[in-house]
């Protein structure tokens, strides 16, 4: 869907009157790119509940099932190539047109699009930590492991699910070899915030003066559901900051959002760049 001529002129003008507008980004920033999002127009979530971070560390039949369905679905993801909304988007900082960006996206996308200075909110599926010596190994290596511990499961399609997930179900994870740290053996876990654990205090931080330093927020396809991305529309409408979205759908923070374009990032901000820049 597009935005139609009217509502680009009024983010157009949006954009035009705030020179610090932090940007938000969600799920729906790389749908266009083969990415799935967690969640339809209305804001319900698709499929089953993901991985929950205290059962993955606590529990090795989590851990059996998330490292065999990511194995499946890895290689989707790490193929996926930035879409036009993300070149857009890193365009228009670049013109110094949009301020600081913050995602809730692990994708990477928005670095290899051009944008700099990118926080991370949820961390970088492409990153991979150790839970006991805290060794950090590139995703890449950690699926080379995968594959060679587990070949019968080498070979298995599936449909891809967010953030390098796969519906798939496999049978035998009673068989299933997990990946391990080279270097203590210890238990290793992508590097991002899994649902049921929080956002590391340090990047909070970061989040909150970006927002403190902000003259308004733009939120790009992101339901706002989790809170750690609608707490960023409540600051900015405690403060008096107006908020602008490109969003297809509902969102949480509806109520707060001064201007809203249901459309895809993918068309609208090609065609805001197009209009400012």
């Amino acid at each position: 869907m597009t935005a139609d001529s009217e509502a680009l002129d009024l983010l157009a003008d949006f954009v035009e009157r705030h020179r610090r507008i932090l940007v938000l980004s969600g799920a729906g920033m790389s749908t266009a790119s083969g990415i799935p999002d967690y969640r339809d127009r209305d804001g319900v979530r698709r499929g089953k509940t993901p991985v929950q971070g205290p059962e993955f560390r606590k529990m090795e039949a989590v851990r059996k099932r998330y490292w065999a369905r990511s194995m499946v679905g890895y290689p989707a993801l790490s193929a996926a190539a930035p879409n036009a909304g993300h070149t857009a988007l890193a365009q228009l900082q670049a013109l110094g047109k949009l301020g600081a960006l913050m995602t809730q996206n692990v994708d990477g996308l928005h670095q290899r699009a051009g944008s700099a200075d990118v926080l991370e909110l949820h961390g970088n599926i492409h990153q991979v930590v150790c839970l006991d010596c805290h060794a950090s190994f590139p995703r890449s290596f950690v699926q080379g492991q995968l594959v060679e511990a587990n070949p019968a499961l080498a070979g298995a399609v599936a449909t891809p699910a967010p953030d390098g997930d796969a519906h798939l179900e496999p049978d035998a994870l009673a068989e299933f070899h997990l990946p391990y740290c080279v270097h203590c053996g210890g238990t290793l876990k992508p590097d991002v915030v899994f649902f049921g654990d929080g956002v590391p205090a340090g990047v909070t931080r970061a989040a909150l003066e970006r927002m403190t330093d902000a003259d308004a927020l733009l939120v790009i396809g992101s339901s706002l559901i989790v809170y750690s991305g609608f707490r960023f529309c409540r600051m900015a409408a405690d403060s008096g900051k107006p908020i602008a979205a490109i969003n297809l759908g509902k969102t949480r923070a509806d109520e707060l959002i001064s201007l809203k374009i249901d459309a895809g990032a993918e068309s609208t901000l090609p065609a805001l760049s197009n209009r400012i820049a």
